[in-house]
């Protein structure tokens, strides 16, 4: 547990400026690389194989994606019991873009989607939820 303390004689606000990368362990790198690379377009920007680690990029966000050591004893995140990544989110351009990825996801088989798009509540906004190769919930939002 991290502790907060505080100085009455400094108290210079630091924020930060966004996410520089987001870690996800996986059970097949290559498989998760691929999804990122083929249908969301992100680019292979580096690999450190001795770990083993892919990392790809949008351009704005970076993703490190790690290699799990053992898939036979790997546990699958229930969203409902663990405490970690409950899923994350990236922005696609606009609804039609959400509905063509819907559409494309439909004919893989290693996706698996959990809504399709609908109004995100209380916003103009639209969204849909699936789970990549490996399990790790992603929701896109345009």
């Amino acid at each position: 547990m991290c502790k907060t303390t505080s100085n009455s004689t400094t108290n210079t606000a630091i924020g930060t400026t966004g996410i520089h990368h987001l870690g996800l362990s996986v059970p097949d790198i290559n498989q998760t690389a691929a999804f990122f690379i083929d249908q969301l377009h992100f680019k292979k920007v580096g690999e450190k194989p001795d770990y083993p680690a892919i990392f790809v990029s949008d351009g704005t966000i970076m993703l490190t994606l790690w290699q799990i050591a053992d898939e036979a004893i790997k546990v699958d995140f229930n969203r409902k019991q663990n405490v970690g990544l409950h899923h994350f989110a990236l922005k696609v351009a606009n609804l039609e873009a959400l509905e063509t990825l819907h559409h494309q996801f439909k004919l893989l088989n290693n996706i698996g989607i959990e809504f399709p798009p609908e109004a995100l509540e209380g916003t103009p906004l639209h969204h849909m939820m699936c789970a990549i190769p490996g399990g790790i919930r992603l929701e896109l939002i345009g």
